[in-house]
């Protein structure tokens, strides 16, 4: 290594005599000195190009993200109002469903809770399903684990539902999870 060194440099050394005395060699240096930035400046040129291109890929996604999940933050407030009005239904017993003037009193409020599931359903917006699935962590946030028959990590009882957006999570379904029992 150190023998190729040396013979490296005496082999520049006899070319610099020899240049000095020879304007061709000069003239092929300069030459070969252009030839080498015209290679760096097309790899800058091609490298840059390329950035160019990435960066317009990655603001296009960004974009089109941003208008499919544009209203996620509102959807996420309606489901606290899909909540209020399921628990409003599931409170009233068979007793004041028989009354009329309750009857029709909760036949609105069955209504608007359709024509809500009719709105998220339009925007693309699911209910996560849960009882019976096996806990998955990106869809579901386990609460409790209860003692079941069910295969450990099957979910057994749902106590708020999740919602997705299209792929993206709105929020997790808060659920039961089975475990051995005791």
């Amino acid at each position: 290594m150190i023998e190729n060194e040396k013979l490296h440099d005496e082999a520049e050394e006899i070319r610099n005599e020899t240049a000095e005395g020879s304007p061709e060699l000069a003239e092929h240096d300069h030459v070969a000195e252009l030839e080498r930035q015209l290679e760096e400046a097309k790899s800058s040129a091609l490298y840059a190009a390329a950035e160019m291109q990435n960066l317009r890929r990655r603001m296009e996604k960004e974009l089109a993200d941003t208008r499919s999940y544009a209203s996620a933050g509102f959807a996420r407030d309606m489901l606290a109002i899909k909540d209020h009005l399921d628990r409003a239904l599931a409170a009233v017993g068979e007793e004041l469903r028989a009354d009329k003037t309750a009857s029709n009193f909760l036949a609105g409020i069955e209504a608007t809770s359709r024509e809500l599931e009719a709105v998220f359903q339009r925007n693309g917006i699911e209910r996560v399903k849960s009882v019976g699935e096996t806990l998955d962590p990106h869809r579901h946030q386990a609460m409790i684990e209860m003692p079941s028959d069910e295969e450990p990590g099957t979910i057994v009882e749902e106590m708020q539902a999740g919602y997705v957006m299209k792929d993206r999570l709105l929020r997790p379904a808060l659920v039961a999870v089975a475990k051995k029992p005791d």
